[in-house]
């Protein structure tokens, strides 16, 4: 599953440049002029990451950036400001509004796309390429790739994207709705079970080398990854 990139600025080159940009580099981007489209989008599916612009015609970007922060289901989405104001007040009223980081125009492509992986590799790493092992145990989200005591093991799309959030968060106990949102996105609508049912393939593609036992079941609370089980 791809990344999403909502891409918020009103400046069409601007846009076309990003968007073209992010979708080389491997990104699925989401385009809106103004606030008020992308919260429409925003409602129908939520984003990885947003690029925001802060001078947006209707609702400023520095005002939809409170109003995103101060919305619990957008609160965790990463956000990184794009403006033309470059001085060190105008950073750090961005900053404080809740943006993650702050983009001066002009600015490449490739500095772009540094601050993005940058970003995604602190606030969520999961959507992140970079390979994680833990033990005798290794994942590679480039390669699409799991090995254990040097054995390739198969997985399945799902169970490796819930392999790989288990990685970059061990010892962290999520609930059935926390790895639906976050596996499947908050806007897909299944049971909760689904989640047992993954976690049983996980652990049945995992035991050839006894690793399904990192996977650990917590009474009443949900399932966490431990590094040492």
């Amino acid at each position: 599953m791809k990344t999403t990139i909502l891409v918020i600025e009103d400046e069409p080159a601007i846009q076309e440049l990003i968007a073209v940009n992010l979708r080389l580099a491997g990104f699925e981007v989401q385009l809106a002029d103004t606030a008020e489209q992308a919260q429409h989008l925003i409602q129908q599916a939520l984003p990885d990451l947003i690029l925001l612009d802060w001078m947006l015609p209707g609702t400023p970007g520095i005002q939809y950036a409170k109003e995103l922060r101060a919305d619990p289901r957008t609160r965790q989405t990463p956000i990184i400001m794009l403006t033309a104001k470059g001085a060190e007040e105008d950073r750090v009223i961005g900053l404080e509004t809740g943006a993650d980081d702050y983009i001066t125009k002009p600015f490449s492509p490739k500095e772009l796309r540094a601050r993005i992986n940058a970003v995604l590799r602190r606030v969520a790493p999961q959507l992140a390429d970079e390979p994680v092992t833990i033990g005798t145990l290794s994942l590679d989200p480039s390669t699409h790739r799991v090995q254990a005591d040097g054995q390739n093991l198969r997985l399945g799309p799902t169970e490796f994207r819930l392999l790989h959030f288990f990685m970059v968060h061990p010892e962290r106990v999520f609930s059935r709705t926390q790895l639906l949102d976050n596996i499947w996105g908050d806007h897909i609508f299944i049971e909760e079970r689904t989640v047992d049912v993954h976690i049983r393939r996980l652990r049945k593609a995992l035991s050839p080398t006894d690793h399904d036992r990192h996977i650990e079941t917590v009474r009443g609370a949900g399932y966490r990854f431990a590094t040492q089980p």
